[in-house]
């Protein structure tokens, strides 16, 4: 579909990184980015958050280069999208559609599916509107005090018996993750998750550690389902679950954050984060806090960290690990893509294992077990869902 791209700046954040985040998200939903239209506000305009002058402008770009679609890099309200599309009689979407938009797409697994479909009712339930009204029951006589059940009452019930029943099943799916987390527990498996932004390269990482084969590709939200590995690093830390997980982005949709609580919960209960970070972005730092602020809200903030930088061969970098003041590992540089500081990141991810409270004497058991090679992966439980997001 043609697409106008719409970016309001309201002096916060890079605004042009923004912008061209807005364009890949739009390309990845489908869309062709054919114009982008940018404006200067110190505050959304109530009605339509553009102003009217700038929506008769929106439209008439519209008119002007055949566009099928209208794409706000900000959340609108319902009134906000309604008056827009009556104003410019064109279909409005903003952000968080798209995302969503993406994630439907992109969903493979069966409770990816679910997550998705729940987070798209959640949203959808704040914008229905009266549509078929001419059906409903009309007053008049005795006893007929109501018009009966209206159009938006039967969608409201609907959608609400649809939610409940998804709930459910993801409710379930939750019990057996936290078995087969319990089950890791009692082997005293030390898990690896990795974190990140959207297209830092997380999916390479994971598929140059374990060999597991995911998806890559240079676009946001590229695999949506996290896949879990069991790797053997060596007799001095034994067998590592790395996981694969969702993948972050600014303004990261509430809705997407709630239903997908029984995947990132992998996060929350990982003994360790690899804090994939693209090294050659200019936003690098702005994407670094956006991270731990959905790491924070899904309470995975007191997990120890070690910042991985990736991509170092495009950003003219060298391997290193770097040390905080008190000597512990803060930051490993590597490139996924070339295979270069590999080996110092699994030193990294041993000495961690090592440092980590009650699992010391677990690699006496260990050295009793006969060894794999350090380059050998075999399936772990594969915990699938949706990526949350921005890889």
């Amino acid at each position: 579909m043609r697409a106008a791209l719409v970016g309001i700046d309201f002096g916060a954040g890079d605004f042009n990184a923004s912008v061209e985040e807005l364009s890949l998200l739009a390309q990845s939903a489908g869309a062709i980015p054919i114009t982008t239209i940018t404006a200067k506000r110190a505050s959304p305009d109530a009605a339509y958050f553009v102003g009217s002058g700038k929506a008769d402008e929106i439209g008439q770009a519209c008119v002007d280069q055949n566009i099928e679609i209208v794409i706000f890099n900000h959340a609108l309200s319902p009134a906000q999208q309604r008056n827009l599309e009556k104003r410019i009689n064109i279909r409005v979407l903003d952000r968080t559609s798209l995302i969503l938009d993406i994630f439907a797409q992109r969903a493979k697994s069966h409770e990816g599916k679910l997550q998705v479909e729940l987070a798209q009712l959640q949203h959808l339930a704040t914008r229905l509107i009266r549509g078929w009204t001419h059906l409903e029951r009309q007053k008049g006589g005795i006893g007929l005090r109501g018009p009966g059940e209206t159009q938006l009452e039967t969608d409201r019930r609907l959608i609400g018996e649809r939610v409940k029943a998804l709930r459910a099943r993801l409710a379930k799916l939750r019990k057996q993750h936290e078995t087969q987390r319990r089950a890791r527990g009692k082997s005293h498996t030390f898990s690896v998750s990795l974190v990140g932004y959207t297209n830092a390269g997380k999916s390479t990482l994971f598929n140059a550690l374990t060999k597991a084969g995911v998806y890559v590709a240079n676009q946001l939200f590229a695999t949506l389902d996290t896949t879990s590995r069991r790797v053997y690093l060596g007799e001095d830390c034994g067998n590592v679950v790395f996981s694969d997980t969702v993948g972050f982005v600014r303004e990261l949709p509430h809705q997407l954050v709630a239903a997908f609580r029984a995947t990132l919960e992998e996060t929350i209960h990982a003994d360790l984060l690899l804090h994939v970070v693209d090294a050659a972005s200019p936003v690098r730092m702005e994407q670094i806090e956006q991270v731990n602020l959905v790491l924070k809200e899904i309470g995975a903030d007191h997990i120890p960290q070690i910042l991985v930088w990736n991509k170092i061969d495009a950003a003219g970098l060298e391997p290193a690990v770097e040390r905080a003041e008190d000597g512990k590992i803060s930051r490993v540089f590597i490139s996924a893509h070339t295979g270069a500081g590999l080996d110092l990141l699994r030193e990294s991810v041993v000495e961690m294992a090592r440092a980590a409270p009650g699992q010391s004497h677990l690699y006496q058991e260990q050295d009793e077990a006969e060894p794999a090679s350090m380059n050998d992966a075999e399936p772990a439980e594969t915990q699938t869902s949706t990526n949350v997001g921005p890889r």
